[in-house]
């Protein structure tokens, strides 16, 4: 069966983030997993994104439509957004990194961490559950709000870019570096963001493609279902993947690791700062 035009926006996708499957574990491995900071998250998106794109490809061959493959699909898609977020996230908690390897506010960061899960479990549940019964309103609520909290999220994320650009003096080398990939990435975060935020409230309930329910708001150009193709590739997809390459290209050319001082360079230091007799 030919794919429609988002069965083809979807095998693009996996072809887009095969290659980055790759480039996300070698970044794992060079960073390791306890200082791994976002580079983990980054690989977790890149595997929902290709997975995503795989079951929505299947549905399009199958006939008639399966219902459990375009709701994981698109729930794939929607929450793909907290791995994204989670990982710049990450990435802005190494800023407050000491030499040693010493993290500071581990318990705030902890803390967003922890909206950014409630805000992912909302909106799978929410896409999960809602099957057009008289009870969808509650999932669709569920969505709303957790795509409201992705948008709160990142406010926060800009905020503490903010906070550390103030602070930049006491930031380490290399992630002064990073900080400025951050900072580049943020406005494509900021307009991918948005669009999960017109997508949801687009629509009262999660339509799938083909069955008779039509789309009536304003916003409903920018439904990721049923709105249209050019808006979703632009505000979703490139989006995505412009900060996608930011992140790995900073994380494969930046020595991040150097920011770390071997324990014996301590002990050099403080032979060297001892006066002499």
């Amino acid at each position: 069966m030919a794919l429609d035009t988002q069965g083809i926006l979807a095998a693009v996708t996996i072809a887009m983030y095969i290659p980055f499957l790759f480039v996300s574990i070698r970044l794992v491995m060079k960073y390791g997993m306890s200082r791994g900071d976002g580079w983990v998250l980054l690989l977790v998106f890149s595997i929902i994104r290709v997975l995503g794109g795989a079951l929505l490809v299947a549905a399009e061959d199958i006939t008639p439509a399966n219902i459990g493959l375009y709701i994981g699909g698109y729930a794939l898609e929607s929450s793909g957004l907290s791995p994204l977020l989670l990982c710049t996230l990450g990435l802005l908690h190494s800023m407050f990194q000491t030499p040693d390897g010493f993290s500071r506010y581990n318990r705030l960061f902890r803390l967003l961490q922890i909206l950014g899960m409630i805000a992912l479990i909302l909106t799978i549940t929410g896409i999960s559950n809602e099957t057009g019964s008289s009870s969808s309103s509650i999932w669709n609520t569920m969505r709303r709000v957790g795509v409201i909290l992705f948008c709160a999220l990142y406010i926060i994320l800009v905020g503490i870019c903010v906070h550390v650009w103030t602070q930049v003096g006491f930031v380490m080398r290399y992630r002064k570096q990073l900080l400025k990939a951050i900072s580049i990435a943020l406005p494509f975060l900021a307009i991918r963001t948005l669009y999960s935020v017109l997508s949801t409230f687009s629509s009262d309930s999660f339509s799938i493609p083909g069955t008779t329910e039509s789309n009536t708001s304003d916003l409903a150009k920018f439904n990721v279902l049923t709105g249209e193709w050019q808006i979703y590739l632009v505000m979703d997809m490139l989006m995505e993947y412009a900060v996608v390459i930011i992140y790995a290209v900073a994380g494969i050319m930046l020595p991040l690791n150097e920011d770390y001082k071997p324990a014996d360079s301590y002990q050099d230091e403080y032979l060297l700062s001892r006066p002499q007799m």
